[in-house]
């Protein structure tokens, strides 16, 4: 799951990066409102963390805009104000949730699995699609109509998770290695490639129907046929 935070506070942002890295989140860190829209607009996160106050545009105005332009990622809003009037002014901006500084780490990790499980729509930690099972904590596989069931890495985990989210839908090249990699990586389209076909050969171990699908001159989808 990749996690945008907008925080300019640089011990704050520092210590919830690391956090949320050791809990297996991908994140990206903007210290600015201008830059935190133009990350939330390109639709590439699962959840999206905003500070209240920020340089350049505050967390509402983020909020506010990117509703307005049909973003619907999930935005739990970080504020040092406690005031009932703050807290609905954010939700009235198209935050889905609140939480004031200073906050405990079980609290916040508990609020973003909460949204992940809106985002990802898991049931009992698990996303699935056709005839497979993904265990989003152990990153295990498994074929529902045989029982077989396999490991996966950390990219191919991503992969999967990110096409199961799409419900079938083609996503680009570009999308995935967004998604996957992030902005900021090096990794160009060929890692995508690489990593698709190492998750293929998992899906055609466990002799699974749902398979990965290229579709010429734009990308990837997940299709599931006989089930």
């Amino acid at each position: 799951m990749r996690i945008l935070l907008v925080e300019d506070e640089k011990r704050m942002a520092q210590a919830l990066c690391e956090i949320l890295r050791l809990e297996k989140y991908e994140v990206d860190h903007y210290a600015n409102g201008i830059d935190g829209l133009a990350a939330i607009e390109s639709n590439i996160y699962d959840i999206a963390i905003l500070d209240v106050m920020l340089p350049g545009m505050n967390g509402y105005e983020i909020a506010k805009q990117a509703r307005g332009k049909g973003i619907t990622t999930p935005i739990l809003m970080l504020t040092a104000k406690a005031e009932l009037d703050d807290k609905v002014t954010g939700l009235d901006s198209g935050a889905d949730d609140y939480l004031t500084k200073p906050f405990m780490t079980k609290e916040l990790l508990a609020r973003l699995r909460a949204l992940g499980r809106r985002t990802l729509g898991t049931i009992d930690n698990t996303l699935s699609f056709g005839d497979i099972i993904l265990d989003t904590h152990t990153l295990i596989l498994s074929c529902t109509a045989n029982g077989q069931s396999v490991r996966l890495s950390e990219k191919e985990y991503r992969i999967l998770e990110y096409l199961i989210a799409n419900g079938g839908r083609i996503l680009t090249r570009e999308q995935l290695a967004v998604k996957i990699w992030g902005y900021e990586s090096d990794a160009e389209y060929n890692n995508v490639e690489v990593y698709m076909s190492f998750t293929r050969k998992k899906l055609a171990f466990i002799e699974a129907k749902t398979a990965i699908k290229a579709v010429r001159g734009i990308g990837y989808e997940l299709r599931c046929e006989d089930v």
